[in-house]
């Protein structure tokens, strides 16, 4: 279990304490409206604990990808608007990052207070890691809290850098991350079950890997399951598929054997005569798919199939959706899914922004244990790689 200091570990009283959070959330493009604000609402227990503390609190976070130049609707506006309605006070936000305009207002702050600093990425030193710009971050601050899981993969100025020059810990909704993830790999209760879904195999082959040894089933969905199919020797038609894997695939299928972890895939699928909302569709037994259709969801004998092992599942970790939820011909894959996984009452952990999408448009996001923030994140840290964000915080 890894054991970082937090922000409990620290005083913070009268102290500034920058917060490096993960305020990426998703925009209306017509109206420029947040679409989705479980990012800054995962975020509210580290800033209200620092502000009762006493601290004075300089948020910072990116958004997109403006790649070093000011982009106008990446400003993180929208954002101090709406953390200033949840929090129920006023919440400052700057234009710019660092500079002495940002200097003078730090220094005019009041314990309590809250400011938001302008899109980190707007910086060009952020992505690079450029130590003068992690330095000249540092300077606004007394201490440093990384409450960004989300961005804990990337070593960044403001995830990585700055922590050379503060004392730096974890906030709250770090900690439960850190803490929810590692008993998956330490402690799950059993039977665990993996559901791996999404576009492409080659993002989850070091997740199926780790899966291969700790879980007891892995069940298979999404473009992904395609590959391991043909792998099987299964017709999929146009369907999704990384030939380049299939080596890799094909050695997993064999792990699978060798540690008696079953890595299953669909035993029927809904495929379609094009990529569209309204393409002519059928369902089809796995392996028998018509030549130039494509599986889009995986079918009704396999929800059930795949409902019958959740419904006795211990601990569920679920990423990736089961088909093109977002068309509702489409969609029963994902949402019998989710819905099992629900019933089960087994210990449920998604990660992912799409399958953080479809628990929303089921409406059963408030239905798991946790919903992770961190896509790439959660699922390099089940991979067993180091996150550069985690590793710079000070240990217990």
């Amino acid at each position: 279990m890894i054991k970082k200091k937090t922000v409990k570990d620290v005083d913070v009283n009268g102290k500034r304490v920058l917060v490096r959070v993960d305020f990426n959330v998703p925009l209306d493009k017509a109206t420029g409206a947040i679409t989705d604000d479980i990012r800054i609402r995962a975020a509210l227990p580290t800033i209200q604990y620092l502000s009762e503390q006493g601290a004075r609190v300089i948020l910072c976070s990116h958004m997109g990808r403006p790649k070093g130049e000011v982009v106008e609707a990446l400003r993180l506006d929208p954002v101090a608007e709406r953390l200033s309605e949840l929090l129920g006070a006023p919440v400052r936000k700057m234009d710019q990052v660092i500079g002495p305009e940002v200097l003078v207002v730090v220094e005019a702050m009041r314990p309590g207070d809250v400011l938001l600093l302008e899109n980190l990425r707007f910086e060009p030193g952020e992505t690079k890691n450029d130590p003068d710009f992690a330095k000249a971050l540092a300077s606004l601050a007394d201490v440093y809290v990384n409450d960004a899981f989300g961005a804990a993969h990337r070593a960044h100025a403001s995830t990585e850098g700055v922590a050379h020059f503060l004392p730096a810990v974890a906030g709250f909704l770090m900690e439960k991350e850190l803490d929810t993830l590692s008993g998956l790999l330490e402690e799950p209760k059993r039977p665990f079950i993996a559901v791996l879904g999404g576009n492409k195999v080659s993002d989850k082959l070091g997740v199926i890997g780790r899966f291969l040894d700790i879980c007891d089933e892995i069940l298979t969905g999404g473009g992904m399951c395609f590959t391991l199919m043909k792998a099987q020797g299964l017709a999929i038609g146009k369907s999704l598929n990384e030939e380049d894997q299939l080596p890799q695939v094909r050695s997993f299928l064999d792990k699978s054997i060798e540690k008696g972890t079953a890595l299953r895939v669909p035993e029927d699928v809904v495929v379609a005569a094009s990529f569209a909302e309204d393409a002519e569709h059928q369902v089809v037994e796995a392996g028998e798919m018509p030549e130039g259709w494509m599986g889009l969801d995986i079918g009704p004998l396999t929800i059930e199939a795949y409902r019958a092992s959740l419904l006795d599942a211990g601990t569920v970790f679920w990423n990736g959706p089961m088909g093109v939820f977002e068309w509702e011909a489409f969609a029963a894959g994902t949402r019998g899914v989710a819905e099992a996984i629900v019933e089960s009452h087994a210990v449920s952990v998604s990660g992912g922004g799409d399958t953080s999408a479809a628990l929303k448009k089921f409406g059963l996001e408030n239905k798991f244990t946790h919903v992770s923030t961190g896509g790439g994140a959660s699922m390099e840290f089940l991979e067993g790689a180091d996150l550069p964000g985690v590793s710079a915080l000070l240990n217990k």
